[in-house]
């Protein structure tokens, strides 16, 4: 009895770690570059004739997707000049949607702002204008 419950316990044990060990998927890096906002491009702060801030388009390229992405949630940063601001556009969307509207934020008005397409990567846009804001 002692024998067979010395096996018993080795086989449980083997299959125990042969099934937790990590299957490997082939997965690929997806990174789509940013279409728009680029250089040239104005992103309005102002309030709209209704009180509301003004929305604006993001887009990037999904045309040649790969069959297994990493992370199919995106999110959206803003940065000023080579700063990453702690301001979140859009997070939670399907990465391969191609483009998302977000909000443009009341922020200090400046030509060196980009925004950063997060998925699998982080892909910076061209710089673009913010007008509207506050001046300093």
């Amino acid at each position: 009895m002692n024998f067979t419950s010395f096996i018993l316990f080795y086989v449980a044990a083997f299959v125990s770690i042969v099934a937790a060990a990590p299957m490997h998927l082939t997965r690929d890096v997806f990174v789509p570059p940013v279409l728009t906002p680029r250089c040239r491009d104005l992103m309005d702060g102002q309030l709209d004739c209704h009180r509301h801030l003004v929305s604006s388009a993001c887009a990037w390229d999904v045309s040649s997707p790969p069959a297994q992405i990493t992370n199919k949630l995106g999110s959206i940063r803003l940065r000023k000049a080579d700063r990453a601001l702690p301001l979140v556009l859009a997070d939670g969307f399907d990465i391969l949607l191609g483009e998302i509207e977000v909000t443009v934020p009341w922020v200090v008005a400046g030509t060196d702002y980009s925004i950063v397409l997060f998925g699998d990567s982080g892909n910076w846009s061209q710089n673009f204008s913010i007008v509207g804001g506050p001046e300093f």
